[in-house]
């Protein structure tokens, strides 16, 4: 069953792996006479997927949701003193690591949700001021990272199988998603009005209102504040960053308070840590929390380029219900091949949840993909 799922998936997904056999692309960026440009970007990002329930496993040839493939284009445009920005991003629609589970696939093919950016922003001096479908001052904050490895392994530990339900001991598929259990409770993307501040000796912050355009049925109102660090010391480098978010609908409030930290040294290694916890005051809801914590190695072993290794943990709590426990290790390995502007990435993880309704089985991941950008 899983070969004959791995050769009905999209023509589409079969040809970007071809795609990446292919020498790297020139830079596609158009210059004006004053100072100006239009620059067309994106990235494909195949993967082979295999997920063991504990009973069964599904192999499938998906669009990694990690990095989903896109296309976008940037323009910019000094005005007077200050410069105007203009960028749209739409992910491609392929069959990605999210619509697939133990149940089948809800494939829906291109829809308005994959629409990522459509933003204008003007920035100077005094900041930076954005408008549109774009990034909250939350998105992101609890992913900050330096490692080079942080391409396929970081906080958000179930792009590759968000979906899948938890099995029980009995074979049932009674407990959550993995997505419910082993979340980062990090921000999103949202149509929405932004200012960040300038950068003052490596500290900048911001705050944003928005809401979800891109959704009929969500009618909530967002709220973030953000608070970012990043700083070269000799030859280390470090980052931080610190956001709370609010969500409030009907009368409801949902409050999250995240973070992340980072620091890549001269010899390659690198530790990450990320951290959260979730105040929600609707009824019967729970309060999450969670930590994460990554070690990293990266060097220049092969002529291609760099390699980087890692292995991270995390550990949070009342996900899904009260009284629950999530517990998740991985390991991964990221090659570059700089001929091609291509990852080439491998992991492997393991997750374990309880909760007072049953006994689950653990459930364990590899991924084997390429990310080419152009």
């Amino acid at each position: 069953m899983a070969v004959k799922r791995l050769l009905k998936t999209t023509t589409a997904a079969g040809t970007a792996l071809c795609v990446l056999a292919q020498p790297g692309l020139a830079e596609l960026k158009y210059e004006n006479n004053s100072g100006g440009y239009v620059e067309i970007y994106g990235q494909l990002n195949p993967a082979i997927i295999s997920v063991d329930d504990g009973e069964q496993t599904e192999t499938n040839l998906l669009d990694n949701d990690l990095s989903r493939s896109r296309i976008g284009l940037r323009l910019m445009q000094p005005f007077g003193a200050n410069t105007f920005g203009f960028r749209f991003e739409a992910g491609l629609g392929f069959p990605n690591s999210t619509e697939v589970n133990q149940l089948g696939s809800d494939y829906s093919g291109w829809t308005r949700a994959d629409l990522r950016h459509v933003d204008f922003w003007l920035e100077g001096g005094w900041g930076k001021l954005s408008a549109g479908q774009g990034s909250m001052l939350a998105d992101g904050a609890a992913e900050t990272d330096l490692s080079y490895v942080g391409t396929a392994l970081y906080s958000f530990k179930v792009d590759s199988n968000a979906g899948f339900l938890i099995r029980d001991t009995a074979g049932a598929l009674s407990g959550p998603v993995l997505a419910d259990a082993f979340d980062n409770l990090d921000g999103s993307r949202r149509g929405r009005i932004r200012y960040d501040t300038p950068d003052f000796n490596g500290f900048s912050a911001g705050l944003a209102w928005g809401q979800n355009v891109l959704s009929s049925s969500d009618e909530a109102d967002y709220y973030d504040i953000g608070v970012f660090y990043g700083q070269e010391f000799g030859p280390t480098n470090f980052a931080a960053s610190l956001a709370y978010q609010v969500r409030e609908d009907d009368g409801d409030e949902r409050s999250d308070v995240i973070g992340s930290a980072s620091v890549l040294l001269d010899n390659g290694i690198s530790f990450t840590v990320a951290g959260g916890t979730r105040d929600n005051d609707a009824a019967g809801a729970s309060d999450p929390s969670y930590y994460y914590a990554k070690i990293g190695y990266e060097n220049e072993w092969l002529p291609w380029g760099k390699t980087g290794l890692g292995v991270h943990y995390y550990e949070g709590e009342d996900f899904n219900v009260n009284g629950s426990s999530s517990k998740g290790w991985g390991i991964g390995a990221v090659q570059k091949v700089e001929n091609f502007n291509t990852d080439i990435y491998l992991t492997y993880q393991e997750y374990d949840y309880e909760d007072a309704a049953a006994s689950y089985q653990d459930v364990s991941t590899w991924v084997l993909g390429a990310r080419w950008k152009f």
